[in-house]
């Protein structure tokens, strides 16, 4: 049968099981739905289905409800909800009643057609169950690429630099190793120490994290080795150091940089004796701590300039990490885009709105010098303001005003283009401009085909056909 794109979906057809003993209806059925793009396979009774339905993974399930052999079609509904428990099932029948009726639905079936049946129907319920199939697949390919192939736990990038970072991440886990985490701002240190806590084999013991450079020296070392009571004026009773409490898990010192010089000598002796002791005490216990740092600083130029110890250094970097600045991991936007708004709309208790086609090209095209960090503040922003369920350009912060005004297209006056410049196609071939355009173009919509089919000017069966002529993911 028929392969194409279907017109309910994008993506590759949906696959249909027709079942009904009258031949000539069977074949009828799926020669409509082939005709419009659905993947159909027909079955002329309920027992010759059941193999069919342990086979092959059928999205929509279209049956007679009465048939000979045992088996009709309520039958054939628990045995595709049993097998294929996301499957549609629309039920056809000649002998109905209220009753039958009733009874599918309740069963779980997504529809039910009364013979003789009007092939113009038939598809419109076949065309809505794909809708539903579509938006389920939709919803499985984001979890997936959020949990499993793009994330690390929590770390979410699909980029050829975020990539290796994961892939990096994955060796580091598993291993006791001190790790140093480089990067600037908002990079999101704090979140790959924890990816790499939560795949590791301590990962049921504490993870502590540790700001070094907002305390002053005094209250980061009671912080770090905990104190005694009387070891200091507001000393009024002993106190475990953030060392004990991680005992046996992960303690995290974010950036380690600013830690002052005295501090550094204590912890490079706590680091390699694995031995801590309260301010103002003299007994000396045995802590089993896995450390992870990280900086925004040169430690190579402190070390230079004298204000950090380069045999902590060494301590610190048996494993280095740096990661990218946002505006070097572009491709990663409307990923982060997406999970920030379904992220904040359950924090705020409201239904995760859409984000129009000119916001994303907005936001893709800002410098974001604040990270990963400016780009979940300003998506919280604007599902905070968002009224009317549309993330678009009159939600955007303050920040984007500030770069210049705003057309409806989303670029910033003066602004040719947010991605390639003209003058590096020159010299390309038609068809690698056109799949660069495509290209680019799905990465504006994150993804979804419907919107970039309309911004290119082309059919939704088009652009697929494309996308898989260019080899594009």
């Amino acid at each position: 049968m028929a392969k194409n794109q279907t017109r309910a979906t994008a993506g590759p057809p949906i696959k249909v099981l027709v079942v009904d003993n009258d031949h000539g209806h069977a074949e009828a059925m799926a020669e409509s739905l082939a005709k419009i793009g659905y993947e159909c396979q027909v079955a002329h009774a309920g027992a010759e289905a059941l193999p069919l339905l342990e086979k092959h993974a059928f999205e929509i399930v279209v049956t007679d409800l009465v048939m000979p052999g045992g088996i009709g079609g309520l039958e054939l509904l628990g045995e595709v909800k049993q097998h294929l428990p996301d499957a549609e099932v629309i039920l056809v029948t000649g002998h109905g009643t209220v009753e039958s009726a009733v009874e599918a639905m309740r069963r779980g079936a997504f529809n039910y057609l009364l013979k003789p049946l009007d092939l113009a129907q038939l598809r419109a319920v076949v065309d809505n169950a794909a809708r539903s199939q579509h938006l389920r697949r939709a919803n499985a390919e984001l979890r997936k690429r959020l949990d499993e192939k793009f994330g690390f736990e929590g770390v979410v990038g699909e980029s050829e630099a975020m990539r290796g970072v994961i892939e990096r991440l994955s060796r580091i886990a598993p291993t006791d190793a001190s790790v140093l985490i480089q990067g600037d701002t908002g990079s999101g240190k704090e979140l790959v120490a924890q990816a790499i806590h939560q795949n590791s084999p301590r990962k049921a013991r504490p993870f502590v994290a540790l700001n070094c450079g907002a305390l002053s020296e005094n209250i980061l070392e009671s912080e770090l080795f905990g104190h005694i009571k009387g070891a200091f004026t507001d000393a009024s009773h002993d106190r475990v150091g953030k060392f004990e409490y991680a005992d046996g898990g992960t303690l995290f010192l974010d950036e380690v940089g600013d830690m002052p010089l005295a501090t550094q000598i204590k912890l490079l002796r706590v680091l390699e004796s694995g031995e801590i002791t309260r301010v103002g005490s003299n007994e000396v216990k045995r802590v089993d701590v896995r450390i992870l740092s990280a900086t925004n600083r040169d430690l190579e130029t402190a070390i230079a300039e004298g204000s950090f110890r380069e045999d902590l250094y060494h301590r610190l970097k048996v494993v280095t990490v740096r990661l990218p600045r946002l505006a070097e991991r572009r491709d990663d936007i409307p990923l982060l885009v997406e999970h920030f708004v379904r992220l904040h709309a359950k924090r705020h208790h409201k239904k995760a709105p859409g984000v129009s086609a000119a916001a994303r090209r907005r936001l893709l095209a800002y410098d974001w010098p604040g990270n990963v960090r400016e780009l979940k503040n300003a998506i919280e922003s604007m599902v905070v303001v968002d009224y009317d369920g549309v993330l678009d350009l009159d939600d955007l912060p303050e920040q984007f005003l500030a770069a210049g005004p705003v057309d409806e297209t989303g670029e910033t006056a003066g602004n040719l283009s947010t991605g390639t410049a003209l003058a590096d196609l020159v010299g390309k071939s038609m068809s690698d401009i056109e799949g660069l355009f495509i290209g680019e173009t799905l990465k504006v919509t994150g993804g979804n085909r419907e919107d970039a089919a309309k911004m290119l000017g082309i059919g939704e069966r088009t652009l697929y056909r494309k996308i898989k002529e260019y080899g594009l993911n």
